[in-house]
């Protein structure tokens, strides 16, 4: 195997690859990259085991050429080393195999030799059938990443909270995500091809969001029992599925509110925001919210360093008008902050009952959050 290649574009693939490799792997293959040279591109891969990703760098990119490619192969480098080395030299790359395992990389008058590993160890991707696949411009595919994965539970006591759920259903795709003390649910419309529900990792979303933000093509997404794959023209994920059925939120979502009332978003969340800095980290951040006299208003108290209350105007109110309820103010601003919207409905179905929030005018996005206890 033997190329030529444009530091900067080796460099980047270097980078985003190496991010999910870990320094605790128990495969000493999985610590490595595998670079694969082909007659028209180069293929570098990192992986975890739960999580794959695949970079292709093409021969050439808008007229110009990006590598030279002598001879094919393959080989797998040491993630550490080989990241390091290539962010520090200063010029395109020459990448020679000296022997089976070995290669000689030089960059100007730096010239370096790294040790390898046989490339028929790595493991091979798991299988994707064609036909199970959907396209998804990568913008609106980000965004309902966005605002649902966000509240997936932290720690691994319930591994089914620690995903987002994707359920595709007709000509929509449905995504939720909860810790058992707060929901985000949001819909699409999609040509779909694929019908089920998937238990997608946060961490694999996380990295998605990092991977295709500035992609501006089509994304596509493939299913498998195990696995579910998002590849855009040079880049794809591979992400292990987490086993398990999530929770039903229907009946949740189904309830009819005794109070609603709309007000203007951002309002609300500088409010809880400015709230949350008196709400004590022990007692789950909590701030007060109440209804009175038709006015919102939003208190919080600590012991140590004092309280604020502040008055916010109700756009529209409905139902009963008195409210009185504690919430966890971090949840509260974690929801506000992924609603576009000018404007949100708050619904209020009584004592310990979630509250349901959704942006004005758009009911496919959707969250629930538990009251707490105040005493």
């Amino acid at each position: 195997m033997e190329f030529i290649i444009n530091h900067k574009y080796f460099s980047e693939a270097i980078s985003e690859v190496s991010k999910i490799i870990s320094k605790k792997t128990t495969l000493p293959i999985l610590s490595g990259i595998k670079v694969e040279a082909m007659s028209d591109h180069l293929i570098v891969t990192g992986s975890n085991s739960d999580i794959t990703i695949e970079k292709i760098i093409p021969k050439t990119l808008n007229g110009t050429e990006i590598i030279h490619i002598q001879t094919t192969g393959c080989l797998v480098v040491s993630a550490k080393h080989l990241s390091e080395l290539v962010r520090k030299l200063p010029d395109n790359i020459s990448w020679k195999m000296n022997d089976k395992y070995s290669v000689r990389i030089q960059s100007g008058e730096i010239i370096t030799s790294l040790n390898g590993l046989d490339a028929e160890e790595y493991p091979s991707l798991p299988k994707i059938e064609a036909n199970h696949k959907i396209s998804l411009p990568s913008r609106k595919l980000i965004n309902i990443i966005k605002q649902t994965v966000f509240a997936v539970a932290k720690n691994e006591g319930r591994p089914v909270l620690t995903g987002v759920n994707f359920t595709f259903n007709q000509n929509e795709l449905t995504c939720a995500a909860t810790n058992s003390h707060r929901l985000a649910r949001s819909k699409i419309d999609i040509k779909n091809n694929i019908n089920g529900s998937f238990i997608v990792p946060s961490t694999s979303l996380n990295e998605l969001i990092k991977l295709f933000s500035s992609v501006s093509t089509a994304i596509d997404i493939y299913t498998t029992h195990n696995y579910i794959l998002f590849k855009s023209n040079k880049t794809s994920l591979y992400s292990r599925l987490i086993e398990g059925n999530f929770p039903s939120i229907s009946s949740l979502i189904s309830q009819k509110g005794k109070t609603i009332f709309s007000l203007n978003t951002k309002n609300l969340l500088n409010g809880v925001d400015r709230a949350s800095l008196f709400a004590d980290e022990w007692r789950n951040n909590n701030i007060h919210i109440t209804i009175k006299d038709k006015l919102l208003i939003v208190s919080s108290k600590s012991t140590e360093a004092g309280k604020i209350e502040e008055t916010l105007e109700i756009r529209e109110i409905s139902g009963e008008d008195e409210l009185s309820v504690t919430l966890d103010g971090s949840f509260l601003m974690d929801a506000l902050k992924e609603i576009e919207e000018d404007e949100v409905s708050v619904s209020y179905s009584g004592s310990m009952r979630p509250l349901v929030i959704q942006p004005v005018g758009n009911p496919s996005q959707l969250h629930l959050i538990s009251p707490v206890r105040s005493y």
